[in-house]
């Protein structure tokens, strides 16, 4: 029996060989395999608070690996690891490496320059770095960790809230954020700011 996963609008499928990297054979269902990849999050998330981190280590393609690995590595064999195929959304595979290292020197330059507020430079990387979409699965809960740890280890402010709720679940808050990601794609970024304290 292989896992049959159901997905929530805005979450993107897996292919089958993606579905054989696996490493809980039990898991049959998606509110299963929602339950083991949140308690490997929280450990991840336990991870960023025991630690200090310098803004150039944060803003390595070697440590956006790391954190995916730390957040998915007890559930799939490729956590960690860049995305082999093509998505219905991101770039093109062959392209993540590049479209990652153009978004990080962005964002240093944001970062030195002041060209935004530390909430909106958290929050414009968390949206472009979904929609380069790095990984096979995860990239959501992913870059909403990120831009946490970019607001906390490099502003010094507090984490954000993201609605207060599992936006993995469907619910009128996991449509207010994807209502955010829409008006961000068309270039108005403060609705998802706004969200993120909300």
């Amino acid at each position: 029996m292989g896992l049959d996963i159901e997905y929530a609008a805005g979450q993107t499928p897996l292919d089958e060989d993606e579905k054989e990297g696996l490493l809980i054979p039990t898991i049959a269902t998606r509110s299963e395999l929602d339950e083991f990849e949140q308690q490997n999050i929280e450990k991840a998330v336990q991870w960023t608070l025991q630690r200090k981190f310098k803004p150039e280590t944060i803003l390595s393609e070697a440590f956006i690996k790391e954190v995916h690995k730390r957040m998915y590595a007890g559930v799939w064999k490729w956590a960690g690891q860049f995305r082999k195929t093509n998505k219905n959304l991101g770039v093109d595979k062959l392209q993540i490496g590049i479209e990652l290292r153009n978004l990080l020197d962005d964002v240093k330059f944001w970062i030195s320059n002041k060209t935004f507020e530390p909430d909106e430079i958290a929050v414009r990387f968390k949206h472009r770095i979904v929609s380069i979409h790095c990984f096979a699965n995860g990239n959501g809960r992913h870059s909403r960790l990120m831009a946490d740890i970019i607001i906390e280890h490099i502003f010094k402010l507090p984490v954000f809230t993201w609605g207060a709720a599992n936006l993995v679940k469907q619910g009128d808050t996991r449509t207010a954020y994807l209502n955010a990601i829409r008006a961000a794609d068309a270039g108005d970024i403060q609705p998802l700011i706004n969200f993120a304290r909300a």
